[in-house]
């Protein structure tokens, strides 16, 4: 089957949307996805999802100049809507910062591979058990649905609508507020030891709450995590569920 310039060029034009999509999303994106990994499964989804089968083979092809024009807008499109994934997967980070500020571990800190960040191996426990989550809920597919929809709401070569930014504001603080609320019963029970420690240090002066307090710390909150984690599940699932739409209402 011969392909036309045309046809081609729709085809890197809706490959460098979803590699500027990919590149966004932490489980798809990290480093310990190879590089290779990326751009095959980007090259997948794009014989998948181009809409080029519709054009006719005798089409005309863009210039130079329209086609880099075009490009840059894939990359905007792309990024937008990988930006939208990324503040998802951001309020899991804020989560497991919370969570890690007092527990013991954050004088530990190592580069987590799965986001690119520097964390303690608390941060990086629940940002691996997030992950995990999210491709057990077959959260995955998700991201391919909302990339597959941007193309039908905003087709190849499209024109930037303008947009506004309370929208993004709106979603930035939906999203600190659910990466508190899934910290809050682990942060809680570090606050009551803190608090407890306190009172033991003005009891009885004698007993060492420094060296008490780090390896007690560190099992509560294990403790508090194990015990906690039911509950952050469903707070999870609702967050990664409306991913599909966040990613578009940023286009």
């Amino acid at each position: 089957m011969l392909v036309s310039i045309a046809q081609a060029q729709i085809f890197i034009l809706a490959l460098t949307r979803i590699l500027a999509v990919l590149v966004h999303v932490p489980v798809l994106s990290g480093d310990s996805v190879p590089l290779t990994t990326r751009i095959l499964l980007g090259v997948t989804l794009a014989i998948i999802l181009t809409p080029g089968a519709a054009l006719p083979a005798d089409a005309a092809s863009m210039n130079m100049m329209v086609f880099g024009i075009a490009l840059v807008k894939e990359i905007f499109f792309g990024t937008l809507t990988g930006f939208a994934a990324s503040l998802t997967f951001g309020a899991v980070l804020i989560a497991s910062e919370v969570m890690g500020l007092q527990s013991g571990f954050s004088s530990g800190r190592t580069l987590n591979p799965t986001t690119g960040e520097n964390g303690s191996a608390y941060n990086q426990l629940f940002v691996m058990v997030a992950m995990l989550y999210f491709l057990m809920i077959n959260g995955h597919h998700w991201v391919i649905e909302a990339i597959g929809r941007s193309f039908v709401a905003f087709p190849i070569n499209s024109n930037l609508a303008p947009g506004s930014v309370d929208v993004l504001l709106h979603m930035s603080s939906q999203l600190l507020a659910a990466g508190v609320q899934l910290a809050l019963p682990v942060f809680c029970a570090l606050f009551l030891t803190d608090l407890t420690l306190g009172l033991i240090s003005r009891v009885a002066p004698q007993v060492q709450v420094f060296f008490l307090g780090m390896p007690l710390k560190v099992g509560v909150a294990l403790i508090a995590l194990s015990m906690s984690l039911p509950m952050m599940l469903p707070l999870l699932y609702n967050l990664y569920s409306g991913l599909p739409s966040r990613m578009l209402s940023l286009l």
